[in-house]
């Protein structure tokens, strides 16, 4: 058997001698032929090892796993001298070496090839040639093996390595989302966070508190001993305050000497206690850097019944009410929220009961903010932006009316109202689009794309004129619906575009699952970039991110020409805010569109900024 695997496995060398000598015997008996055959194809060099009995190839096969240099494949008889037999080496060597391919060479049947199989799996790596065998046979089985063999391991080294890659990429994006997440000084939950928490406890059924607190003179510790001892300080409150909230309690550094804690409760009576407790905790001597800093806090509470219909920002502003009349009453204490503190609450029912009138009366306009293009200052877009004149109260700030229209049905017809008017300004502009912001309550609407669409259609516009701007907080509610929508403009030629981006849930998978044309990046980002190291990252980041997914980038709040002129070297497709031109009446845009492009100048002192979403 041995001698006949001998011949099989003859190198090249050993048998083009042979052929070479078979050749000349041949030539000189009978002369050169005709018609000479075409030379056999090369036989492949084998590098093999014989073993006598089941057991020395089990040690060949341990021998070669150690060292690495490992066997492609073994041919194994079932029937050899006293020892183990072939099922039980073929065994013994798959339990040493899973990647092998094992060969049973047999003319019985002593196992069926399903017991083997059984005891020697996996089947795929498991083959059977029956004696007597021809040389060609097991040269093809060993070839065909062994090239096998050779691919499965390149594409093991290969998974290996993806899964190295994978896991530094989970590694780098859990730290990433950490470091989102977290503030970096006290390593706590940052603002971000807490307001995604607060979102989920305004939601829940159950009720709650949120306390706002900051340190009391807490600019003097910076000022007597400086910033690194007042980072010190925080750190060291921070600890405390986490270390003496309720069980299940939320702690958070909103930034500054600011904390924010959410609590559930059972009554008003339990969340003053709580925080009281929190205060007494942090009254107390703390050692900073060898010195005695006397700790004081003040509290602002808030509690949320179930039931109680209050977006997360209003619960924050009433927290953050509630904290300074608790300054006002000397500091140290904690004072809970009730209507009187807030003027503006009694202003918005008010409010509430004039916007109705507000489309019929003429009170609503739209003003045009211009999109450029960074290199040119070409004006491609406007964005729409929606402003109301009472005679009552004068001009009233969208960040308060849209938030009171939008807890009632009356976002929809200021909605469409919106809409119908942007609509008629792009029949004078000569080819730029217009952006529209769509609130996440109008998002959700029945039918929200044949609406659009109906009135699209009625005012004899290409839908590719009209570019929707939504916020990730309107479509994180339900993914799939919102991805479904989105879908159904994009085919029908709307542009998408997402705003304030890296301020909600900004993340890849949202930019991967939904179809979007532009990522709008958040005015705060844009106004801390000649402060904040972390800015200037996030709005790179970004820029990198639209390029590399062939996304357009507007960047909002532009204002200074450093802003214009770094936004420009970090590659940003389109710039927008009051250095470039301030939102403007219907005729200004008119023309502004006409002319095509602008230059940049001083912006004139009047109207504050205003964030994306309310211009």
């Amino acid at each position: 058997m041995h001698e006949s695997y001998r011949q099989c496995f003859k190198g090249n060398g050993v048998a083009a001698a042979q052929g070479a000598a078979l050749d000349a015997m041949a030539a000189e008996l009978f002369g050169e032929p005709d018609d000479a055959p075409e030379p056999a194809a090369e036989r492949p060099d084998f590098d093999t090892v014989h073993c006598m009995q089941g057991l020395d190839a089990v040690d060949a096969v341990a021998r070669s796993v150690e060292s690495g240099a490992r066997f492609s494949v073994a041919f194994i008889d079932v029937r050899m001298p006293p020892g183990i037999d072939g099922k039980e080496t073929a065994r013994r060597i798959r339990a040493l070496d899973p990647d092998i391919n094992i060969v049973i060479v047999t003319g019985f049947s002593d196992f069926s090839p399903l017991d083997i199989s059984r005891a020697a799996g996996p089947a795929d790596k498991i083959f059977y040639i029956a004696k007597p065998f021809e040389v060609e046979e097991v040269v093809q089985t060993a070839t065909a093996l062994g090239q096998r063999w050779e691919v499965d391991r390149q594409l093991a080294q290969a998974m290996a390595l993806l899964e190295e890659q994978k896991a530094e990429l989970a590694a780098n994006e859990s730290k990433a989302t950490h470091l989102a997440n977290h503030d970096s000084l006290t390593d706590a939950p940052n603002r971000l966070a807490f307001m995604r928490a607060l979102t989920d406890h305004v939601r829940g059924p159950d009720m709650f508190a949120m306390a706002m607190m900051d340190l009391d003179r807490f600019k003097l510790v910076n000022d007597t001993f400086g910033h690194l001892a007042g980072d010190e300080l925080i750190r060291m409150v921070c600890d405390t305050i986490e270390g003496a909230v309720p069980p299940g309690g939320f702690v958070a550094r909103l930034g500054g000497d600011e904390f924010a804690v959410l609590m559930k409760v059972a009554g008003e009576g339990e969340a003053i206690e709580a925080v009281e407790r929190l205060l007494l905790a942090c009254s107390k001597t703390f050692t900073v850097f060898g010195h005695s800093v006397q700790g004081s806090a003040s509290a602002g509470l808030v509690i949320v019944e179930p039931g109680m219909k209050h977006d997360p920002i209003d619960v924050m502003r009433r927290a953050d009410l509630s904290l300074n009349e608790s300054k006002r009453a000397g500091r140290g204490v904690v004072r809970v929220f009730d209507e009187s503190m807030d003027e503006s609450i009694r202003f918005r029912r008010r409010i509430e009961g004039g916007l109705s009138q507000a489309i019929a009366q003429g009170e609503l306009r739209l003003v045009y903010q211009p999109i450029v293009a960074r290199d040119a200052l070409e004006v491609v877009a406007f964005e729409a932006l929606l402003r109301w004149n009472s005679p009552e109260y004068g001009p009233i700030s969208p960040g308060m009316f849209i938030p009171i229209a939008e807890e009632s049905n009356l976002i929809h017809e200021l909605g469409d109202w919106v809409l119908d008017e942007a609509l008629k300004m792009l029949q004078q502009w000569p080819g730029q689009y217009v952006s529209v912001n769509f609130s996440p309550r109008q998002f959700r609407r029945q039918n929200f794309v044949g609406h659009v669409v109906e009135r699209v259609q009625r005012a004899g516009i290409d839908p590719n004129r009209l570019q929707i701007e939504i916020t990730e907080t309107a479509i994180f509610d339900n993914a799939e619906r919102a991805a479904e929508t989105l879908y159904k403009l994009r085919q029908m030629g709307f542009r998408i575009a997402l705003d304030d981006f890296g301020t909600g849930y900004s993340s890849l998978y949202n930019i991967r699952k939904f179809a979007l044309d532009c990522l709008k990046i958040d005015r705060s980002f844009i106004d801390g970039m000649g402060r904040e190291r972390e800015s200037a990252a996030i709005v790179h980041s970004i820029i990198h991110l639209g390029r590399a997914l062939g996304l357009e980038v507007v960047a909002e709040g532009v204002e200074t020409d450093a802003h214009l002129q770094a936004l420009r070297l970090a590659g940003c497709s389109h710039v927008q805010g009051y250095y470039l031109a301030r939102p403007m009446e219907a005729d200004a845009a008119i023309a502004m569109a006409h002319a095509g492009c602008l230059l940049p100048g001083d912006p004139p002192d009047v109207e504050a900024p205003r964030n994306g979403t309310y211009g």
